[in-house]
């Protein structure tokens, strides 16, 4: 999937990193640095790579927007006192939290989890895209 993405260029990027940041199980990075050593404009894919993994992290916030505590409990028999310390850990750091989604994993869950427990949209968004760009500044850097 990374050489037909490679093969879109700077587009491949965005959508590759876009896929990266929802539940898709997938490597913006590896891409990301592809992308750098064929030679792509370091610009070019800064921008796209954290414009497409801002939009699926957001992406995926609104999917935990959507979520309801009913559904949790019923469909994956998780009791509401579970839920609500989780909420009260999550509502600790607040929209801090979304400067952690470029994590590998754990990042795509902080977003749905920030989307779930209602926090502060614009807050969420901006943190969500600080934290994506410095990720992508620090591969520029050890790439180049």
């Amino acid at each position: 999937m990374i050489a037909f993405l490679q093969q879109w260029g700077v587009w491949g990027l965005f959508l590759g990193s876009f896929l990266a940041a929802t539940v898709v199980p997938f490597s913006s990075d590896a891409l990301y640095v592809g992308i750098l050593y064929a030679g792509a404009p370091q610009w070019a894919c800064f921008i796209a790579a954290t414009l497409g993994n801002w939009l699926g992290g957001l992406t995926s916030y609104a999917l935990g927007w959507m979520g309801r505590w009913e559904w949790i409990e019923r469909w994956l028999r998780v009791k509401r006192e579970t839920l609500e310390k989780q909420k009260a850990r999550v509502d600790r750091w607040g929209a801090l939290l979304a400067l952690m989604t470029w994590l590998p994993f754990v990042g795509d869950l902080f977003a749905i989890a920030l989307g779930f427990y209602r926090l502060n949209p614009w807050k969420c968004a901006l943190y969500m895209l600080i934290g994506k760009a410095a990720r992508f500044v620090l591969w520029t850097v050890i790439v180049l």
